[in-house]
């Protein structure tokens, strides 16, 4: 199972760096997905694994080329954007951060639930945070500062501990963040989290 990657990987233990590549079934809801780990590649697809193998990706980024992708997708295929995957765990106790209403529409609420199941909004004056049940099932983070010109207040890392609260002890944690989004990036490893692999989840058009 996918999600056996993600919870290893956790706990320190990798694929083996041979540059190659797992095929697995296609994720729940429509979704694929391109895993990258160090030196080895996981890739969820309904294509054949024989189909997928002949395309030639490999371990050591190949699975995550813009040929590739597209190829994975289809032409009118979705793609979203190639996340540097990060874990911590959880550190339960009392919930640091009340339940949100009324932010159904926030864009960082509507994509949750475009790719999620199970989502739960928390949140105050500082911004909001999603706790959800996200790719292959892990429990799953994401953040919106209220407001992203504040500079380093340290809001974002704030909201990311008081979230912390929000998962039981011990229990892995996972967040995916745009490289780009060096702000974010910084917040998430400022709080504990550390870099497992990059992802990048497809909804390939209809066969």
């Amino acid at each position: 199972m996918l999600l056996d990657y993600f919870l290893d990987a956790a706990d320190g233990r990798f694929p083996p760096v041979d540059g190659g590549v797992t095929v697995m079934p296609p994720l729940a809801g429509g979704l694929a997905c391109s895993i990258a780990f160090t030196g080895h590649a996981v890739i969820a697809t309904g294509r054949a694994e024989d189909e997928v193998l002949a395309r030639k990706p490999d371990g050591f980024g190949g699975s995550m080329s813009p040929d590739f992708l597209r190829w994975l997708a289809g032409p009118a295929g979705w793609i979203g954007v190639i996340d540097a995957t990060l874990v911590r765990r959880g550190t339960g106790g009392t919930p640091q951060l009340p339940a949100l209403d009324g932010a159904d529409e926030h864009p960082r609420v509507r994509y949750a639930k475009e790719v999620r199941t199970d989502v739960r909004i928390f949140g105050d004056e500082r911004g909001l945070i999603t706790v959800a049940a996200g790719l292959a099932g892990r429990t799953e983070l994401s953040i919106e500062v209220a407001d992203p010109q504040a500079g380093s207040r340290g809001h974002g890392r704030s909201l990311i501990t008081d979230a912390l609260t929000l998962v039981p002890a011990g229990e892995p944690v996972f967040a995916a963040v745009s490289p780009g989004n060096a702000r974010s990036l910084r917040a998430f490893l400022a709080t504990g989290f550390l870099p497992i692999g990059s992802e990048v989840l497809l909804r390939p058009e209809p066969a």
